[in-house]
């Protein structure tokens, strides 16, 4: 156990559904033999450990149980059944409003949050302008908390969490109030944490910061432990949950497998009989995670360079096309045809879809085959990328993947100049001598 910092064992949480007030009064007075609610389970049987030291990501839509395990581990809550172990202290950024008196000014409540941590006045003062340097919220600290907005709330309550030394550091969705200069403080603080070789565990929906910072992956789905893993690949499950329209009945990775078309049943299958077709000329990934309901399948797709040939490398700013062959196996109304480049580590860079450009297709037909072509510039540093491209759409307001190939093959930027990031803004520069 020494080196578990949180060990979630069996974990669930009941919740009793009432139709009526009244039948909760009824049941807590005895008048009534029968059950007079329903059993909602926020969490059903989840079990993890978090190694110190590591970063660990817990992700899922939303009503998975995400921030309902957080308070748990926190203690704002008490499991209907199972045990969690702690080993360290811990610091927790929760929703807004946890742990501050509102009444209270910021400097109070700094006071407060430290105390109840268990800090002497001492130690407090000797962190409190790390503290509001932190914050930078100005002379809004001598001011009660309840006139202060979301962000400014955020900015002190993540300056409090990070500065009083935890051990543990366990944050919700809370980051996603702060602005973006704020948000950047605090993962470079996140790196920092871990470079000491503390412990996070945080909820995040900004799938590129889980795969970004994250060691391992929680992922759950309607309060039940899907599967844990490496980060990738826990937001590949993610996204399949996402776009299934019976995601709430998913409570395994058998069942979302379950929900998709056998690969065996693919026809042409995608990395055989390939002559003649546009993918022929690519070296294809054997691992591709192909998945989707089939009612409409790529079944081809090409890169092409300004010259009018197929390749899989793109000279930094020239002008290319991506192409996706599409055959429909049933009628489908608006249809969506997509493309989004990731580096190899699994981070998602660029992208887009026939919504986003504002291209309606409109009824296409069973048995028809569209062919949708992205054609812009290769503004992307010199590198390897990850090629994704599907089909999907809306289905009585729910996003469906009809076919989706992530990770398909992978493309070559050729480039002889670099700039720093991601891609190349190709800026032109004149310095003048005025003295």
């Amino acid at each position: 156990m020494n080196e578990i910092a949180i060990r979630v064992d069996n974990v669930s949480k009941l919740y009793k559904l009432y139709d009526k007030p009244v039948d909760r009064l009824k049941e807590s007075l005895g008048f009534s033999k029968k059950k007079l609610y329903k059993e909602h389970y926020a969490l059903h049987n989840v079990s993890f450990d978090v190694k110190k030291g590591e970063t660990v990501g817990i992700i899922g839509t939303n009503g998975a149980g995400k921030s309902t395990i957080l308070k748990i581990i926190t203690g704002v809550l008490n499991p209907t059944e199972g045990e969690v172990t702690i080993n360290g202290r811990i610091s927790a950024l929760l929703e807004l409003g946890a742990g501050f008196n509102m009444e209270y000014t910021g400097i109070e409540n700094v006071y407060l949050n430290g105390t109840m941590i268990g800090f002497s006045k001492e130690e407090i003062d000797a962190k409190l302008q790390d503290i509001l340097d932190f914050a930078d919220i100005g002379d809004f600290v001598n001011q009660p908390v309840k006139t202060y907005s979301s962000g400014m709330f955020v900015r002190l309550a993540f300056a409090v969490a990070i500065n009083i030394e935890p051990e543990i550091l366990i944050v919700d969705e809370a980051l996603s109030v702060g602005d973006v200069f704020f948000q950047n403080k605090c993962y470079r603080k996140f790196e920092e944490f871990k470079e000491q070789g503390k412990t996070i565990l945080f909820v995040s929906h900004d799938l590129g910061s889980i795969c970004q910072y994250c060691d391992r992956v929680i992922l759950l789905n309607q309060g039940v432990q899907i599967a844990e893993g490496e980060p990738n690949e826990m937001v590949d499950l993610y996204k399949k949950i996402m776009v299934n329209t019976n995601s709430r009945q998913i409570k395994s990775i058998e069942d979302i497998e379950k929900e998709e078309t056998s690969k065996e049943t693919v026809s042409p299958k995608l990395l055989e009989k390939t002559e003649g077709l546009w993918r022929s000329h690519y070296q294809l990934n054997p691992g591709i995670n192909e998945y989707g309901s089939k009612e409409a399948e790529i079944i081809d797709f090409a890169i092409v360079d300004e010259k009018g040939n197929l390749t899989d490398e793109i000279p930094k700013g020239t002008t290319f096309q991506i192409r996706s062959k599409v055959l429909f196996h049933q009628d489908i109304s608006d249809p969506i045809f997509t493309f989004t480049f990731k580096t190899l580590d699994g981070t998602d860079i660029t992208g887009t879809n026939t919504m986003y450009e504002k291209k309606s297709i409109g009824k296409v037909k069973e048995g028809e085959i569209c062919v949708a072509t992205f054609q812009q510039q290769m503004d992307l540093q010199g590198g390897e990328y990850l090629l994704s491209i599907s089909c999907t759409g809306f289905v009585e307001g729910n996003l469906k993947a009809y076919h989706r190939l992530y990770d398909v093959m992978k493309i070559k930027v050729k480039s002889g100049k670099d700039t720093m990031g991601y891609y190349d803004m190709f800026a032109k520069v004149d310095v003048e001598r005025v003295g």
